[in-house]
């Protein structure tokens, strides 16, 4: 299996060099060649698999440069009881990702039962094994330098902590977190975790580690390396969940789903696409934004028109708060029939600050056939769908997760059960929580009094140069 960039300037690469590389020579977001197809045959072996050996089966399908033995390995290492030990009660950690059942046909896949809490450690925490994996074979270094809006930081660090050979540089929006999500990232004192927190929104923050990966000679000299979900493993890890939450949500592969995403960089449901086109049964893809609507407007309109950075707006689900989305380029891309030069000239006017529209145009014609719908969801929905939640079903959502599950109401369908993706648990979102239930999330003991530790972050201007001589200086 090899890789190939968006935008059609890089060579065709194999998994392990991609892996380290984070964005194409060219600008662009890797792909495979052509998407793996799963037939009815396969699909039935896979289902009853434990996580691990699921994880096993769908990434060895992408991951072709890693011995068979050594990739079972790893991921077995990955998926273990140990690491996503933070289950609801009444629910086995062993599931890894446990189905909860609201309401016959309206279902939970809960995937913040690891480390930090988030659904980004399904992903970040195979990222961070792969990592040590391949630098301990080739005998090298790396330098990661990434953004966040909120949990990707946390799991990258919590991930690559302690880690040898690895250096994170993790950048986030000053005070655009939850006191939470700061306290998990700024409290880390690890030798090899450094936090930025850059005047300015994510957007910013995600500019600057674009400009830097984009600095062929910096890049370089520096080894830097990326987390965030312009890598494309980390895409390649969330594909398996979608396999697992429809085996748990169905009884036989004639049936389809539908799964509603909380969306904000697109790389939580490119996977779900992916997968889709891998052959998964899937009627559709819930596309939900908060206020922030950039993609709700495109997959309405065909108008795809990113936000400036004063434009962009501080809400209660903060890890969405994004307005120029990454992982869309990949599946603009799929849409436009795997046309480069296409998409080159669409993200030249991206990147010119501009916006394209694809009405009128035999792409826009084609959306139908890859099942998207969206919607949006506002801090007042946010706050009667965790009390909804609560009050008729006895479970405790956070902010992102009633986003999707107040679209999810929208869209379902007579016949097709619904799966919502959890992406965090509520005690990382504490203050709306008790906005809207007037009552403190719980919180798992390994976090009692977490805010309270002290904090480790230097504060800078939203400035590329600015960051690149913090990392100099440090490695």
């Amino acid at each position: 299996m090899r890789y190939i960039s968006t935008r059609g300037n890089a060579p065709a690469e194999f998994f392990c060099d991609i892996l380290l590389g984070g964005l194409a020579p060219d600008g662009g977001l890797y792909l495979p060649e052509t998407y793996p197809r799963i037939d009815a045959a396969e699909l039935s072996r896979w289902r009853g698999l434990s996580y691990a050996d699921l994880a096993f089966a769908v990434l060895s399908k992408f991951i072709t440069d890693i011995p068979a033995a050594d990739l079972k390995a790893i991921v077995d290492r990955t998926y273990t009881a140990q690491v996503y030990r933070h289950a609801r009660p009444g629910r086995s950690a062993a599931d890894i990702t446990p189905l909860t059942t609201l309401e016959p046909g309206l279902h939970l896949l809960e995937l913040s039962n690891g480390p930090t809490l988030a659904f980004k450690d399904m992903a970040m925490q195979l990222l961070g094994n792969l990592f040590e994996y391949v630098l301990d074979k080739r005998g090298e270094t790396i330098n990661i330098l990434g953004a966040t809006s909120g949990d990707t930081g946390s799991a990258a660090e919590y991930a690559m902590r302690g880690k040898h050979n690895v250096k994170v540089f993790m950048l986030s929006p000053e005070g655009k977190m939850s006191a939470f999500q700061r306290a998990q990232m700024y409290s880390l004192e690890d030798a090899n975790i450094y936090n930025i927190a850059v005047r300015g929104m994510f957007d910013d923050a995600q500019d600057i580690v674009k400009a830097v990966s984009n600095d062929a000679a910096f890049k370089a000299k520096y080894k830097i390396g990326a987390v965030n979900s312009i890598n494309w493993a980390r895409v390649a890890a969330q594909i398996v969940y979608y396999f697992k939450g429809y085996f748990e949500a169905t009884t036989s592969n004639d049936q389809q789903v539908a799964f509603s995403v909380p969306s904000g960089n697109f790389g939580n449901i490119c996977a779900g696409h992916i997968a889709r086109q891998m052959g998964l049964p899937i009627a559709r893809l819930v596309l939900a934004t908060n206020e922030n609507d950039v993609l709700d407007e495109f997959f309405k309109s065909g108008v795809y028109r990113p936000r400036k950075t004063a434009e962009t707006r501080v809400t209660s689900s903060p890890s969405m708060d994004i307005s120029k989305a990454s992982n869309f380029e990949r599946f603009v891309f799929d849409l436009v029939g795997r046309d480069p030069a296409v998409v080159a000239e669409l993200w030249r006017q991206v990147d010119a600050g501009d916006s394209f529209d694809l009405r009128g145009t035999p792409y826009w014609a084609s959306l139908p056939g890859f099942g998207f719908v969206s919607g949006r969801s506002t801090h007042a929905d946010r706050l009667a769908t965790i009390r909804r939640v609560w009050e008729t079903y006895g479970t405790m959502v956070d902010t992102h997760t009633a986003d999707g599950l107040k679209v999810a109401l929208e869209q379902r369908q007579a016949g097709v059960p619904m799966v919502v993706l959890e992406t965090a648990q509520p005690v990382k979102f504490a203050e709306t929580i008790r906005e809207a239930l007037g009552r403190d999330p719980l919180r798992p003991a390994d976090f009692e009094g977490i805010e309270n530790l002290p904090q480790r972050v230097a504060v800078m201007a939203a400035d590329a140069d600015a960051v690149k001589a913090f990392v100099a200086e440090r490695c």
